[in-house]
């Protein structure tokens, strides 16, 4: 690939010379040494950012004014929100957001011939990888067959996708792709594509060296941050813009540093470090801020501990959380297979560069937070957010309170419990730990016999998700755990679904080489795939028997897994609460099957003998875990799995596809269809106008996740997603789930705000997709959203804070728009649902001078009409609105326009960021 650099070179362009190779690099000390500032006590993160505006600096998209307001920065104690233009290195795509934006590119191609201008215009600009890892599912668990059977039945139900992305593979430049079965996204960016230092050819053909940086369509792209990569989520809209050529548009951001210092004690994890960092910065509050982590407790801190705070930013609402060059960074590309070439070029730069991390490093922070590593003591989160923290000696208290605020009220008599009146009866009811008269209970007959279901049963145990399989120490802890417990004779409970799904091959090859695969399949927690699985809600069915029960019953049933979500309604339909925990602790919880068990107090079991056995006793010494790691982890299996890593194994390349510039849409395909967006599009822009007389279609509450407003997981025929399905003669058993299906926009709009567990305060006590139509009657969002249509009627969505937190999925945007919304009215948003709403031209804007949907006291009934956007509007201005009540009575409030910069307010004039492209590239073609 070639990069365009800025052409004003000669004031900070160096060469640097390694090994015998010279590159040439933009210098942050010859900057300063041209009088451009001072910028030696830039944290490393914002160094990244200042480089970038070096390379690229014109005179035009980046200027030496935003290059001195860096220094300005400092100066002013980490704070100068100055609207820059920045320009990652490359892209990350998982196929779930991957789908829909290649979806969105093969559209873009016939949009631009329909515009009179040539396809070819169409194509990555900078390097893009998706990695295909979202769509295995956990059909099959607990037995040897079951990796390969997921993996038939992932390729029997994705066909359609994979030949879509193959057809972009060979039709696109500058776009590849890692076939199913290799790896999540994230693990394979750390392990394999990441460089820390990147080089290209530029337009001069002369070799440049530079930070690597990527922006990814996947909340957890931040991963990367603990090997010194600055990146970030983004949704898959503004990615589109980014690999076609368009800066991302962003403010200087604040710096807060995160000082750690001490080590961690024997008996803990960095999953434990990190759920109570996520606790810690939560409450600090750091949307839209970057973290970075700094202290002489990085000196004990390995990068796989690293990564996994860093993949937890999206948890605790930074950008990003940043780790600078040291040597540890050093020592984790050489042991993850490198080239030797890459890593010294990575230490002289980063020390050349002002980019390295020594004892004297003490950069200025807008603010900082402490922690002492010894003070961490296991833990779990829950049960529906990361910044739940709760020290593990409290969960089952915790546990017990949750279940006394959900039953709160409740008829206690009312299916308080169940028998079962098979054959063979069942055994009488055992007391529930802190039971009183909380629980409910049901009773369950299946092949392994007939055994009692309550609140709190356990029914999944899931090693899973990119935060925990990456790091070896938790990964060995567990197989550590399940040895111990098989020794003693311990297995899981027969409720719990186990399963093991690893972020790379790598992980697979040392716990076979430590030969501890043996001790977790025997308990359970066989090899079920490579990919996301539970953590993004593709845990796959309960056996019927369980779920029944649970919904006959009103059970609270639980999950514990190792992942970063535990949002409600993500990890199963069946299951209410939801734990995330480090993977040794997961293998405790199926052994236990049941969160009222005080782990950190009470027996887990009992041993072949009868003798109580305790976490104490299963549980690995540090010295076990480390010796371990040191054995079997190593750089010549991170090459052989990485060697072939782009071919795929006989499946993928036996999938067949077309050779075409532009893609032929299959008219029968429920999987992929041509969006709506371009359709019908002239050369014309078009103006912002005001909002008139707009309904609410849903009113909400706080921390609206895009996992509330996005559709995600699986869904049933009864709903408006499901009929669209079954009316083209798709049977149940074929529906996949929503993220699969994310390249048809018909399937996704109807899964918009449909979530099982959303709360529409419209309604009295109903959760689910639900709003009153146009008549006033209870009905589908989707049906509401399409009569207000018909009828002509605009739509606003009315919310409270964090409105959008979470993942970042495009379709929350997306299916917001195509439903007919032309705002949305919270109190706070979060960054990226915000930018994605932005790129899909809906208008967000938040409440001021203290209003609310609660002070407005605001039914959903109510009218709004919001004015001052046409004409000369200005990013962040403030504009007034009018309210009128279902009884005609009317107020007047002032809502603060969230288009955060002057590029976002030509995005809305076009309808979108991906029109505004659209139409320039048409222009210059």
């Amino acid at each position: 690939m070639t990069i365009t650099v800025g052409t004003d070179t000669a004031k900070t362009r160096r060469d640097l010379t390694v090994g015998g190779s010279t590159v040439a690099y933009y210098s942050i000390p010859a900057a300063e040494a041209a009088g451009l500032g001072d910028f030696s006590r830039l944290p490393a993160a914002l160094k990244v950012v200042l480089e970038n505006m070096l390379r690229f600096e014109d005179g035009k998209t980046v200027t030496v004014d935003d290059i001195k307001a860096f220094a300005d920065w400092a100066k002013q104690g980490g704070k100068n929100p100055r609207e820059i233009a920045y320009r990652p290195a490359r892209v990350l795509m998982q196929d779930f957001t991957g789908v829909p934006a290649v979806v969105d590119l093969a559209a873009m191609r016939d949009g631009i011939v329909a515009l009179g201008g040539d396809p070819e215009k169409i194509n990555p600009l900078n390097p893009v990888d998706l990695v295909i890892d979202h769509s295995v599912m956990i059909d099959e668990f607990g037995n040897p067959r079951a990796f390969q059977m997921n993996v038939d039945r992932e390729y029997e139900r994705n066909i359609e996708r994979y030949t879509f992305l193959k057809w972009g593979q060979n039709a696109f430049n500058n776009f590849r792709v890692v076939p199913p079965g290799t790896g999540i996204c994230h693990q394979v960016n750390l392990e394999y594509l990441a460089q820390t230092v990147w080089t290209d050819t530029d337009q001069n053909g002369t070799e440049v060296a530079y930070p690597d940086t990527l922006v990814g369509t996947d909340s957890h792209t931040t991963m990367v941050n603990g090997a010194a990569v600055l990146g970030w989520g983004v949704g898959g809209i503004e990615a589109e813009a980014a690999m076609l050529g368009q800066p991302i548009s962003m403010l200087i951001p604040e710096v807060v540093g995160f000082e750690l210092t001490g080590a961690m004690v024997e008996g803990t994890t960095g999953t434990d470090l990190v759920l109570k960092v996520v606790e810690m910065l939560r409450e600090k509050g750091v949307v839209g801020k970057f973290v970075e982590f700094f202290g002489a407790g990085l000196d004990n801190l390995p990068l796989a501990d690293r990564a996994t705070i860093a993949n937890m930013a999206p948890e605790y609402g930074a950008t990003c959380g940043f780790f600078p060059i040291d040597d540890e960074t050093l020592r984790y590309l050489r042991n993850t297979g490198r080239d030797e070439a890459r890593i010294a070029l990575v230490e002289a730069y980063a020390k050349e560069n002002g980019f390295w991390r020594d004892a004297d490093y003490a950069p200025v922070y807008t603010d900082t937070l402490r922690l002492d590593m010894g003070t961490i003591v296991p833990a779990i989160s829950g049960p529906k957010r990361p910044q739940d923290y709760i020290a593990l000696d409290s969960a089952g208290t915790a546990f017990g309170d949750y279940v006394k605020g959900v039953r709160a009220g409740v008829d206690a008599s009312k299916k308080a419990e169940v028998r079962w009146e098979g054959e063979g009866g069942a055994p009488e009811p055992q007391d529930i730990p802190g039971d009183e008269g909380h629980h409910k209970r049901g009773y369950v007959k299946t092949e392994d016999g007939h055994y009692q279901l309550h609140d709190g049963s356990i029914v999944i145990a899931s090693i899973t998700s990119c935060t925990n399989t990456s790091n070896p120490y938790v990964m060995i802890g567990a197989g550590l755990v399940a040895r111990k417990a098989r020794e003693l004779g311990l297995n899981r409970k027969p409720w719990v679904k186990t399963s093991l799904a690893p972020g790379s091959q790598v992980v697979s090859a040392y716990l076979e080489a430590a030969g501890l695969q043996d001790d977790l399949d025997a308990i359970g927690f066989n090899l079920v795939g490579y990919g996301c699985t539970t953590c993004i809600g593709n845990s796959g069915p309960l056996e019927e028997e369980i779920s029944k029960a649970i919904n006959d019953y009103d059970l609270i049933a639980t999950s514990v897994l190792s992942g970063n979500r535990n949002f409600e309604g993500r990890i199963s339909p069946d299951v209410r609460a939801n734990y995330l925990a480090s993977p040794p602790l997961v293998v405790a919880y199926a052994l236990v099957g049941d969160m009222n068990v005080d782990l950190a107090k009470e027996p887990i079991g009992q041993d072949k003998n009868g003798n109580d056995v305790y976490l104490k006793d299963i549980w690995p010494t540090s010295k076990e875990v480390a010796d371990l790691v040191e054995a079997t982890v190593t750089r010549e299996a991170f090459q052989e799995k990485y060697a072939d890593v782009f071919k795929g194994d006989e499946k993928w390349q036996a999938v067949e596809t077309t050779d075409s510039l532009t893609y032929d849409w299959p008219a029968s395909s429920t999987y992929v269809q041509n969006p709506p967006y371009f359709q019908g599009m002239t050369m014309e822009t078009g103006t912002i106008s005001d909002v008139k007389d707009a309904k609410v279609l849903a009113l909400l509450g706080d921390m609206v996740t895009t996992d509330h407003i996005s559709p995600a997981g699986s869904f049933k025929d009864t709903t408006p997603a499901g009929q669209y399905l079954v009316d083209r003669q798709v049977p149940v058993r074929e529906f996949n789930s929503y993220g699969s299906r994310r390249g048809n926009h018909e399937v996704m709009m109807r899964g918009t705000f449909a979530n099982i567990r959303i709360r529409n305060e419209m309604l009295d006590g109903v959760e689910g997709g639900y709003t009153k139509g146009p008549d006033g009657a209870q009905t589908s969002i989707f049906d509401a959203a399409m009569a207000y249509k018909e009828a002509g009627t605009p739509l606003v969505v009315v919310a409270g804070e964090q409105y959008g937190a979470g993942s970042s999925r495009d379709w929350a945007a997306k299916g917001t728009a195509l439903l007919g919304v032309k705002a949305v009215i919270a109190e706070s948003f979060e960054r990226i649902h915000r930018s994605n709403l932005v790129g899909m031209g809906v208008i967000p804007f938040e409440f001021t001078g203290g209003d609310t949907r609660k002070t407005l006291k605001l039914t959903g009934e109510e009218t709004f009409s919001i004015s001052g956007l046409e004409g000369d509007l200005k990013p962040l201005s403030d504009v007034p609105c009018t309210i009128t009540y279902a009884d005609g009575a009317t107020k007047e409030i002032t809502l603060k326009c969230r288009i955060d910069t002057a590029v976002e307010i030509e995005y809305i004039e076009n309808g979108g960021v991906l029109h505004y492209v659209l139409r320039n590239l048409a222009r210059a073609s």
